[in-house]
C-alpha cells in the first residue's frame, strides 16, 4: 500500500517504544517488529524504497494495515515482540522453525522416585527442566546417554516397594530396582542430583561423589557394590573426556553461529560448561531471505532463550546482534546475574567461533543432501526441472562445469556428473587451461566444451570412461555470457542437440537459449535445491584443482632460475623433498645424493633458495 494512504496514522505515531504489527489485506500479520521509538522506525518503512532490503520492499508491498503496542522500554518490547512472533509466526520475521514444539527433559525432583523423561511442556510445578532441544532426536540421545550412566527408573509403576519382581532393567543393572525394595528413597535421590549434576555440566562432582561412595562400599567388604560404582565412574570420565574442548575459560558459555542459505539458516549452538562441551545442538531458523546475519542472530538469541532453561555467563556469537545492550538487559533479567554477549574477532575464542561456524555449514549441506537423498524427492526435482528448463525428459545425467583461476592464472576446469540427481565421481573430470592467456571465462568454458566433446567420437562406442555417454542436460556456472560462449562451442563440435543452460549465482537464476527471461525457481523447490548442489559441486572440484596446480606451480617456479636445474632434476628434487621449503633445509650432501644432482650444483641449489 502507498505511503500516502498511512499519511495521518504515521504522523500520530507517539515517539515511544513499542511493537508494531504489519497486516496484509487479510488481516494475516505480515511482520512483528519493536521500535525505540515507533514514530521514527514505523515511517521508516514508507519511505525511499531503495533504502529497504529486496525482502522488506516486497513485505510493504502487500500492507495493507498496521498497529501498535506501546511499552514502558525497550527490553519489554523485546519481550512482546518475541511473545507475538511466537503467536502468529509472520511471513517475513526470522523466526524458529516449530518453536512451541521444542522438546525438554524433565526430572520432577519433588517425587520420592523421580523419573527422567521428555516433555514438550515447561509448568512451574517445581521440577528441573533441561534444554530446550532442537528435535525428538536430540533429547533422546542425551535421554539414553543419561540411562547408560545412571540406573534411575524409567517405568511408570507405583513404587511401593513390595513388588515380586523387577523388570528387566534391573536384570541389566539399568535400574535400581525401588519397585522391589532395592533401594532406599535417600540413596535413590543422590542418583536423581547426579543426574541433575551432570546435565548441569559438574561431572567432576559426580565422579568425586561416586568415588566417595565406591571407598565406603570398599571398606564395608561390599566389593560387588564397589566394582559397579567403579564401572560407573569408568563410564562418566569416558564421557567427560570425549567432550572436553580447548577453552579459555574455565566458566560455563554457549557458543552460537550460523550458516545462511536464501529462506533458511542453520543455527548452531555448543553448550559449554567448566569449559567442556557437554552438548550441542542446531535449529533451523525461517524467514532468512535477505536478512542481514546480525538480524538472524538478534531473532535466534531472542527466541532461543525465552525458552531456554539456563543462560550463562558469557555467550560467544560469530556475528554482533542488533540492540546487543537491550539484550544483554533482557538475559541478565532473566538470569539474574551478568551476562556478556561477545563477538570474538581473534585468539582462542575465535577459533572456538569458527568451528562452530564449520559446524553449522556442515549441517546445512547436510540438510540439503538428506532432502535430496529421498528417492520420491529426488525425481520430484527432476520432472520440476524438466518443466522449468522446457528439456524433452526428466535430465538423468547432468554434466556441470566451472572455471577457476585467479586473473587468469593457473586457470583450470572442471566437469562433474550428476546420474540420478546424485553424484557419479568416477565421471568427473579435470581441464588444465592450455589455449588461453589472461582473464577470458568465456574462452576458457568454451576450450572446456570443445575438448570434453571431441573426446565423446560421436557418441558411437559406449566406454567405462563415460566420455562417450549423452548428457541430458550441459550446465554452465554463469551467466547469459557464459551460456551464450557455451553454446557456440557445443555448435562447433556438433552437440548443439544437447539442451545447455547456466546458473548465476548473485540471484540463482537459470538461463536457456531460447528463453528470453530467467528461470526464477522457488526458494524452497527440490528441483533448486539439485541445481546448487550440482553447481556447488563442480566449484568445488574445480577449486581444489586449482588450488594443487598453483601449489605446484609456486614451488617449481622457486628453482626455475637455479642454473643447471631442468625439468627432470626439478621434478626429482621435488619428489624427493616434496617442497622448497624441505630442499630450503635440507643438508648438501642430502641434496647432491638426489639422482642427476652433483654436489656443486647441490651448493648453487642451496644459495638460490
Amino acid at each position: 500500500m502507498e505511503a500516502r494512504r498511512f499519511e495521518e496514522q504515521l504522523k500520530a505515531l507517539p515517539q515511544k517504544p513499542g511493537v508494531y504489527l504489519f497486516r496484509d489485506t487479510s488481516g494475516n500479520v505480515l511482520y512483528v517488529g519493536k521500535a525505540a521509538n515507533l514514530h521514527n522506525r514505523v515511517r521508516s518503512y514508507f519511505g525511499a524504497p531503495e533504502t529497504l532490503s529486496p525482502k522488506l520492499r516486497r513485505m510493504v508491498a502487500r500492507v495493507s494495515d498496521f498497529e501498535f503496542l506501546v511499552t514502558d522500554s525497550e527490553q519489554e518490547a523485546l519481550i512482546l515482540e518475541c511473545n507475538l512472533i511466537k503467536k502468529h509466526r509472520p511471513r517475513y520475521n526470522v523466526r524458529l522453525k516449530d518453536d512451541k514444539t521444542y522438546p525438554y527433559l524433565k526430572i520432577n525432583v519433588q517425587d520420592d522416585w523421580a523419573r527422567v523423561y521428555v516433555t514438550r511442556h515447561m509448568d512451574k510445578d517445581g521440577s528441573r527442566y533441561f534444554g530446550p532441544f532442537a528435535s525428538a532426536s536430540s533429547v533422546r540421545k542425551t535421554l539414553d546417554l543419561l540411562k547408560k550412566l545412571f540406573p534411575f527408573r524409567s517405568c511408570k509403576r507405583a513404587i511401593n516397594g513390595i513388588d515380586r519382581r523387577a523388570c528387566l532393567e534391573y536384570d541389566i543393572h539399568r535400574c535400581t530396582g525401588p519397585c522391589i525394595g532395592a533401594i532406599s528413597k535417600d540413596e535413590y535421590r543422590e542418583i536423581i542430583n547426579q543426574v541433575v549434576m551432570f546435565l548441569e555440566g559438574r561431572q567432576e562432582s559426580v565422579v568425586k561423589e561416586l568415588e566417595r561412595k565406591m571407598a565406603g562400599a570398599s571398606e564395608r567388604l561390599e566389593f560387588e557394590r564397589a566394582a559397579v560404582l567403579r564401572d560407573q565412574i569408568r563410564a562418566v570420565e569416558m564421557v567427560t573426556e570425549r567432550q572436553k574442548i580447548s577453552s579459555t575459560e574455565r566458566g560455563d558459555q554457549d557458543v552460537i553461529a550460523l550458516a545462511q542459505s536464501k529462506d533458511q539458516a542453520n543455527v548452531e549452538v555448543f553448550f559449554i560448561r567448566s569449559g567442556r562441551l557437554i552438548e550441542r545442538d542446531h535449529f533451523m531458523v525461517q524467514g532468512a531471505q535477505d536478512e542481514e546475519p546480525g538480524q538472524i542472530m538478534t531473532g535466534f538469541l531472542n527466541q532461543f532463550y525465552d525458552s531456554a532453561t539456563y543462560i550463562p555467563h558469557v555467550i560467544l556469537l560469530q556475528h554482533l546482534p542488533d540492540d546487543i545492550l537491550v539484550l544483554e538487559r533482557w538475559l541478565e533479567s532473566k538470569r539474574g546475574a551478568r551476562v556478556n554477549l561477545l563477538v570474538p574477532q581473534r585468539g582462542e575464542k575465535r577459533r572456538l567461533v569458527e568451528m562452530v561456524a564449520e559446524n553449522a555449514r556442515q549441517g546445512l549441506e547436510q540438510l540439503r543432501v538428506k532432502r535430496l537423498a529421498d528417492p520420491e524427492t529426488t525425481a520430484a526435482a527432476l520432472v520440476e526441472l524438466r518443466d522449468a528448463l522446457q528439456l524433452p525428459h526428466a535430465p538423468q545425467r547432468v554434466e556441470c562445469y566451472d572455471i577457476s583461476d585467479i586473473r587468469g592464472t593457473s586457470a583450470v576446469g572442471s566437469m562433474v556428473v550428476f546420474q540420478g540427481g546424485h553424484p557419479m565421481t568416477a565421471h568427473y573430470r579435470r581441464f588444465r587451461i592450455k589455449t588461453i592467456a589472461g582473464t577470458d571465462d568465456y574462452a576458457m568454458i568454451q576450450e572446456v566444451l570443445r575438448r570434453r566433446f571431441k573426446r565423446a567420437e560421436g557418441f558411437k562406442r559406449p566406454d567405462k570412461s563415460g566420455w562417450t555417454i549423452v548428457p541430458d542436460l550441459v550446465l554452465i556456472d554463469g551467466g547469459k555470457g557464459h551460456l551464450s560462449a557455451a553454446r557456440d562451442a557445443m555448435r562447433e563440435t556438433g552437440v548443439d542437440f544437447i539442451p545447455v543452460a547456466s546458473i548465476a549465482k548473485e540471484n540463482e537464476e537459470l538461463f536457456r537459449p531460447d528463453i528470453a527471461v530467467p528461470i526464477i525457481l522457488a526458494r524452497t523447490s527440490p528441483a533448486l535445491y539439485l541445481v546448487q548442489r550440482i553447481r556447488d559441486e563442480a566449484h568445488r572440484f574445480a577449486l581444489g584443482y586449482h588450488r594443487r596446480v598453483r601449489r605446484r606451480e609456486a614451488m617449481a617456479s622457486a628453482l626455475d632460475n637455479v642454473l643447471g636445474v631442468g625439468p627432470k632434476r626439478k621434478r626429482a628434487l621435488l619428489r624427493k623433498f616434496g617442497s622448497v621449503k624441505a630442499i630450503r633445509e635440507a643438508d648438501i650432501d642430502d641434496i647432491a645424493a638426489v639422482m642427476g644432482m652433483t654436489r656443486s650444483l647441490a651448493q648453487r641449489v642451496r644459495e638460490h633458495l
